[in-house]
């Protein structure tokens, strides 16, 4: 079955390492807005923030956090992590900071971003998994995403409807 996906990551620093998962062509993916889009959004303050996210998550079997150094703690990427759950998505999380940027650059590994969150007292973080590829070599670790990510989306479905 092919499944749509919504992806969560934080722009500025990680929108690059990002657009090479969604590229990948694993799963179907929303539209990224570009740095125009997001900044017309962003002048509608929250609730247009919020509207945008919700438009763009809108029939999506999945979300997909992108995680970066510095994902974890974003107010947006918590509401989207919130939003995926509460709305019965499968949800997973993707360490990318191995992932060469546009200035062929590596970063730090950031923190789990689903930490501090919980369900019926159980934290999210032991419950959702956040894959974190076993490599150092940005070529590796975009194949093993791209080997990966339709099985983890599927994993991620399963750990969902059977949490709900």
């Amino acid at each position: 079955m092919a499944r749509r996906a919504f992806y969560s990551f934080h722009y500025n620093p990680d929108n690059w390492r990002a657009s090479k998962v969604r590229n990948m062509g694993v799963v179907e993916g929303n539209r990224p807005a570009s740095d125009n889009n997001w900044e017309e959004v962003k002048k509608g303050g929250d609730a247009a923030i919020q509207q945008w996210i919700n438009g763009q998550m809108s029939g999506k079997s999945v979300a997909i956090v992108l995680i970066g150094s510095k994902t974890a703690g974003r107010k947006w990427i918590n509401y989207e992590i919130k939003k995926a759950w509460n709305d019965g998505r499968g949800l997973l999380g993707v360490y990318i900071h191995n992932l060469k940027d546009k200035n062929e650059e590596q970063s730090a590994k950031g923190r789990n971003p689903f930490v501090g969150f919980t369900v019926d007292g159980k934290s999210l973080s032991a419950i959702v998994k956040a894959y974190d590829p076993p490599y150092r070599t940005s070529t590796n670790v975009y194949n093993y995403i791209k080997d990966n990510l339709a099985d983890w989306i599927e994993t991620a479905i399963s750990i969902r409807n059977n949490n709900g």
